[in-house]
């Protein structure tokens, strides 16, 4: 069975697993990865009700965090009203059981709840499994942006170029 909640303190050693596993699998394959998040981050987000984390059976299958507001990535465009997914780490336990797809789902009904009318992400290059994966789960690509301004944001945003994808609800 599968359930989608916020996540809580008790879950911050397995968050930071997951976290590090997926690091882990990015270094192997490219030049770019996740730093290591700082713990005050993660707390704040579970304070705010921002951290998320897909359960089947019981056990955690997948995390991610979400925020209303991501002006240095997303610029101009930030006054839309938006969903916006980061980070999401998947259990290695669960890999191939199309979670985004869930994650998806989960979230056109979060936003619509909230009076927003685009679900967006972001990746950090040129990933192109990543890019056709997500388009699979139904964002569109809206291609490449160099970040001007990445002051407070994590390490591997800094001089980065991030790929963008949303998905339009109305």
């Amino acid at each position: 069975m599968i359930q989608i909640k916020n996540s809580t303190k008790e879950d911050i050693e397995e968050i930071f697993r997951l976290y590090k596993i997926a690091t882990d699998f990015q270094k192997t394959r490219f030049t770019v990865h996740w730093p290591e998040f700082e713990r005050g981050l993660v707390e704040s987000e579970i304070d705010e009700k921002r951290q998320w984390k897909l359960e089947i059976d019981g056990k955690i299958a997948c995390i991610w965090a979400t925020t209303f507001q991501d002006p240095q990535i997303w610029e101009a465009r930030n006054v839309d009203p938006a969903v916006y997914i980061h980070r999401i780490a998947t259990n290695p336990d669960f890999r191939g059981q199309n979670l985004v797809a869930e994650i998806v789902s989960w979230a056109k009904v979060y936003a619509a709840e909230n009076g927003k009318e685009f679900i967006r992400m972001d990746t950090v290059g040129d990933n192109t499994k990543l890019i056709a994966y997500y388009g699979k789960c139904g964002f569109e690509y809206l291609g490449p942006l160099k970040l001007k301004n990445t002051e407070g944001l994590p390490a591997h945003y800094d001089n980065a170029t991030v790929s963008l994808f949303e998905i339009k609800l109305k």
